[in-house]
């Protein structure tokens, strides 16, 4: 098979750039929400599967033309105010929402992928080299609290806070 190599980086380059903002876009919509108020807090992402009924619900309140085209996972983007334990097919940043700055803590992908992260590979990637490195070496290090998170009684306060101004949600079934 013979390879354009202008063409190949071009749309690996569009990848990382699409894969980028869409990463950004997630993270901007949560720091907007302002979860904690002014305070720098995690945003979680992680890849679940999503059961067939939901899979086949879906199918049946939109415009999927067959069952195969529905989504089989999706990725839960979640604020908190603590560090969560490391874990494949996960990414964590932390946000200052004061400021534009967003902190990539790990971008740990599917085991099975590790190895197309690694140098000389098209998709090498020095952020998710390194996360594979800690999780597979040095979880203490991934997982240790970083110098400008909260101590735990202001983290106690901020959540009674949320749960004495939290409004009921209505649950629909």
């Amino acid at each position: 098979m013979n390879l354009n190599y202008f063409e190949t980086h071009d749309r690996l380059k569009s990848f990382k750039t699409r894969n980028s903002e869409d990463i950004g876009e997630c993270c901007q919509n949560i720091i907007d929400q302002r979860p904690f108020g002014e305070h720098p807090f995690y945003i979680f992402a992680h890849k679940r599967t999503i059961d067939i009924d939901q899979r086949f619900n879906m199918f049946v309140c939109s415009t999927y033309k067959r069952l195969e085209d529905v989504p089989t996972h999706t990725i839960i983007w979640q604020p908190r105010l603590t560090k969560p334990k490391s874990q494949t097919n996960s990414m964590l940043f932390k946000a200052y929402p004061k400021t534009d700055l967003v902190k990539v803590i790990w971008i740990i992908p599917e085991r099975e992928l590790f190895g197309q992260y690694e140098k000389g590979n098209m998709t090498e990637s020095d952020v998710v080299s390194n996360s594979i490195y800690l999780f597979e070496n040095d979880r203490a290090k991934l997982e240790e609290k970083e110098p400008d998170d909260l101590s735990d009684e202001a983290i106690d306060r901020i959540y009674k806070s949320l749960s004495v101004t939290a409004k009921p949600t209505k649950l629909i079934l």
